[in-house]
């Protein structure tokens, strides 16, 4: 199994940004020497929950600093972008990386950066079609035209060239049922964003892989992105776990104001009508503590033998074959984040990279979605 870092860079109240990125930026420098597989940026605008607006930005920074590592998007929000710009960013960094790039895309949910951009988001799931279908031609096409609803592209080619096939590395996050399927359509491989139960995220795995097969897709493994927190005591890890996973709640809806059920009414995004009632009740504190506990639950938390055996059992769930790992999260001091990263990368990830047990081939999906709880969404 692969193992690799996200950075979310979280502002924090009464540190300047400058701190808080360098920060991150310094754990991004300890993956390749601590042995981690890749390194994969976030993008987000305007509100500090992740302060990462330019995700090839950030990678060709690693690029130069790095060789071995794979170099990720976690992803590019399609919809807020011109294809043609994206596409020579892929191609670029391709380059400038030696063919080590993946490149994740997604919709985006946040209404604060469809505004931001002056893009109408009952329009995101037409414009994330069209974007990566451009892209996709832009990269593995000398020259190439598109006509569509909200792109007409004029017979034009990407240069440079990538040096490699980078669109045969795409995928997408699925975190509603639609975008399952678009996702899937679409030929892309998925990421899950670990948000509820891990029969749930295997079931959709399940039915992801189902409607990419009926397109004449073979998806790839998935991809898996959860927060970790090991500690050489449960105790430790779970204290930590629930003071700064608990911490989460308020930055998600800071950003994305599920709870007053604004997204109710947007075209493409009915699916989040139960995420605007969950969020709302988090106002209560007993609910937001259980809330809390079921999302401390559902990532990696524990000593490092308990992670082990989560992620065999994850694994078994839904034949995912690379992790990807976040260490700073909820405001997490620097040095505990540091010290979270070191003893997963020491005890944890070397049994996940070379113990036979994570090269088997997927288990049974094990649970319907009619058996499941009501979903608490928290994404990336």
């Amino acid at each position: 199994m692969k193992v690799g870092i996200a950075l979310n860079m979280l502002s924090q109240a009464g540190r300047p940004d400058v701190a808080v990125v360098s920060e991150h930026m310094a754990l991004g420098d300890l993956a390749e020497p601590l042995g981690f597989d890749s390194l994969f940026a976030l993008e987000h605008h305007f509100t500090g929950y992740a302060m990462s607006p330019s995700p090839c930005q950030l990678l060709a920074y690693y690029a130069g600093r790095t060789r071995r590592i794979a170099l990720g998007t976690a992803v590019i929000v399609l919809p807020w972008h011109d294809p043609i710009r994206v596409a020579e960013e892929i191609a670029l960094l391709d380059i400038m990386c030696g063919g080590r790039c993946l490149f994740g895309f997604g919709r985006g949910a946040a209404s604060v950066e469809y505004e931001g951009f002056r893009i109408d988001q009952s329009e995101a799931r037409g414009r994330f079609i069209e974007a990566a279908k451009i892209i996709k031609l832009g990269l593995s096409q000398e020259s190439f035209e598109f006509k569509g609803e909200y792109f007409q592209i004029p017979r034009t080619s990407i240069r440079p060239r990538p040096i490699s096939h980078p669109e045969r590395r795409f995928y997408g996050t699925a975190v509603s049922p639609e975008s399952v399927e678009v996702m899937a359509r679409l030929g892309l491989s998925m990421l899950v964003i670990m948000q509820n139960e891990w029969p749930k995220a295997a079931a959709d795995v399940h039915r992801f892989n189902s409607l990419a097969a009926a397109e004449g897709f073979t998806p790839r493994p998935p991809m898996i992105l959860t927060n970790v927190s090991v500690a050489e005591s449960r105790a430790e890890a779970r204290d930590r776990a629930i003071e700064y996973l608990g911490r989460k709640w308020d930055s998600v809806d800071n950003h994305y104001h599920f709870s007053d059920g604004h997204l109710n009414g947007v075209k493409g995004y009915e699916a989040y009508d139960k995420v605007g009632v969950t969020y709302a009740k988090m106002k209560d504190p007993a609910r937001r503590a259980k809330a809390t506990d079921f999302y401390v639950s559902i990532q990696l938390v524990g000593t490092p033998d308990d992670c082990i055996q989560k992620l065999e059992e994850l694994q078994g769930l839904t034949g995912m074959d690379h992790l990807i790992t976040e260490f700073a999260f909820g405001g997490m001091p620097h040095h505990e984040s540091e010290l979270n990263m070191r003893l997963f990368a020491d005890k944890v990830m070397p049994v996940l990279q070379n113990d036979p047990v994570f090269a088997r081939p997927p288990g049974a999906l094990t649970a319907s979605r009619e058996s499941l709880a009501e979903n608490v969404f928290a994404p990336a």
